[in-house]
């Protein structure tokens, strides 16, 4: 086994991802991918670098001799991950609606809190 191959696969194990994730995001066959990483078929160039980029990573990351997998920040309740393919048009758009949504509610929220303080400073009750 590459020690390519043995950093990619420390790295999966200590970030808990998933070889189907990297198959979808790398566009590797799951079954392909799976006998790559177990050193069962060589990896080919093009495929480290397929590897490499859905991992956000460049090929050289994987190749230390000294390789050690970055602390991880765990998220907080606001902040989570996951891939579902590349959205269509329409989709994107209706995902950009959603975010300014939010970020709207969250401005509203903000200025309502900041109005009941305000009103509590002067003496009014709620």
């Amino acid at each position: 086994m590459t020690k390519f191959i043995e950093n990619v696969n420390k790295y999966l194990s200590e970030m808990k991802i998933k070889q189907t994730f990297v198959s979808l995001k790398s566009g590797i066959d799951i079954k392909k991918l799976s006998r790559i990483l177990t050193g069962v078929q060589d990896v080919s160039g093009t495929d480290m670098e397929k590897i490499a980029d859905a991992l956000g990573q460049e090929i050289e990351f994987f190749l230390s001799k000294n390789f050690f997998v970055p602390e991880m920040e765990l998220p907080g309740a606001s902040q989570f991950a996951f891939y579902a393919g590349t959205p269509n048009k329409e989709q994107e758009e209706f995902a950009m609606q959603l975010v300014e949504l939010i970020e709207n509610a969250d401005e509203v929220l903000s200025a309502k809190g900041r109005f009941m303080m305000a009103g509590r400073e002067y003496g009014h009750g709620d």
